[in-house]
C-alpha cells in the first residue's frame, strides 16, 4: 500500500505575509488522517510547523512517519530549514503528531510522569530526529496563596517600563537570533510584541506587570497577559518572569509565581499558562513544585 499526501484546497497566502495547506493522509484513494503545514512571517522564512493526525484504526503501520516526511519535503520545498511539531498530553486531545512509532523505534521515558513510556507522538517525533524545544505548562487557580514574609507585590510604575522592557527585549532578541533568526528580523518581532501586547506601556489593557519587593527593595518582576493568548484553555499567560541576577537562589522566582496567582484569581482568571524551554531544568521544577501540570511540547527539527 501506498501512503500519500493529498491537498485538500488551495494553498493559503495572507496580505500579511507565510503560508499554509491543508493535506489528507491516504492509502492508496483511502482517507486515514490529516496534515496542517504552515508558515509564519513572525516566525521568519526558515521556520514551518507541522501539526499531523491518524486515525486511530490506522496507527502503528508507519503512516505517520511516512506522511511526516513528506511535509517535511513540502516544508523543505518552502524553503524551511527547521520544522516545529508538537504533541498535546491531555487525554482527550486529538494529537497533531501521529500516535505511533515507526516500528523498531526506541521509545524514550516520559520523565515528568516518573520514567513510564513516553506518549505516542514523543516517540514518534523522536524516531524522527526532532529534539524537544519547549513545552506549554498551565495550572487551575483556586485560593489567593499568601507571599513569603517580607515580600510584596506592586503595580510596575511608568518610570520603569523602558529599562525593563529593554532587558527583556535584549534576552528576547538574543534567542531568536540562536534560533536562527536575522538581528533584524529578531528586531522586527520584538516591536510588533511590543505594539500588539503593550502598546501603552506599563498601563497597558489586558496586561498586568507586577513588581516584587523583599524589605522594600526590589528583587523581580512579572509580565502577565489576559488577552491574545496562546493557548484557548487558560485564562491569563506568564510572558515574563525574571529575578535581579544579585538576588537569585532566595525564593524569590517562586513567589513572583504565587503573587501572579492573587493578580490572575482579581483579574477573574481561573487558569493560567507557561511556556517553558526544555533546558530550563530549575524552572520546570519550580512549576512543578508549584501545581503547574505540562499540556503540550513542542519538539524541533533542521531540515537537511
Amino acid at each position: 500500500m501506498t501512503t500519500t499526501l493529498r491537498p485538500t484546497g488551495p494553498e493559503s497566502r495572507p496580505p500579511e505575509g507565510g503560508r499554509a495547506r491543508a493535506y489528507e493522509i491516504r492509502v492508496n484513494s483511502r482517507p486515514v488522517g490529516t496534515v496542517h503545514l504552515s508558515r509564519a512571517p513572525e516566525d521568519g522564512p526558515a521556520l514551518g510547523r507541522l501539526r499531523l493526525y491518524v486515525e486511530p484504526a490506522e496507527r502503528r503501520r508507519g503512516r505517520g512517519a511516512v506522511a511526516a516526511l513528506a511535509a517535511e519535503e513540502v516544508l523543505r520545498g518552502w524553503g524551511c530549514t527547521r520544522v516545529e511539531a508538537s504533541v498535546p498530553l491531555t487525554a482527550d486531545a486529538e494529537a497533531p503528531a501521529d500516535a505511533e512509532a515507526p516500528a523498531g523505534a526506541e521509545a524514550p521515558a516520559d520523565a515528568e510522569a516518573g520514567g513510564e513510556r513516553a506518549p505516542a507522538g514523543v516517540r514518534l517525533l523522536a524516531a524522527l530526529g526532532y529534539a524537544e524545544r519547549s513545552s506549554h505548562l498551565t495550572k487551575p487557580l483556586h485560593a489567593r496563596p499568601a507571599l513569603p514574609t517580607g515580600r510584596a507585590i506592586r503595580p510596575l510604575a511608568d518610570a520603569e517600563f523602558d529599562a525593563w522592557w529593554e532587558e527583556g527585549a535584549a534576552t528576547f532578541v538574543a534567542g531568536l537570533v540562536e534560533q536562527g533568526h536575522s538581528r533584524e528580523q529578531a528586531l522586527a518581532r520584538s516591536t510588533a510584541v511590543r505594539r500588539t501586547h503593550l502598546p501603552d506601556g506599563a498601563a497597558s489593557a489586558g496586561a498586568a506587570l507586577r513588581v516584587l519587593t523583599c524589605e522594600g527593595t526590589a528583587v523581580g518582576a512579572i509580565w502577565l497577559g489576559f488577552t491574545g493568548l496562546p493557548r484557548s484553555d487558560v485564562h491569563a499567560w506568564v510572558y515574563d518572569v525574571r529575578v535581579l541576577p544579585g538576588r537569585r537562589g532566595e525564593g524569590h522566582g517562586r513567589a513572583l509565581m504565587l503573587a501572579a496567582e492573587s493578580v490572575c484569581l482579581d483579574a477573574g482568571a481561573e487558569c493560567l499558562g507557561l511556556n517553558v524551554f526544555a533546558g530550563n531544568t530549575p524552572a520546570r521544577r519550580l512549576y512543578g513544585s508549584l501545581g503547574y501540570r505540562t499540556v503540550e511540547r513542542h519538539y524541533l527539527k533542521t531540515l537537511l
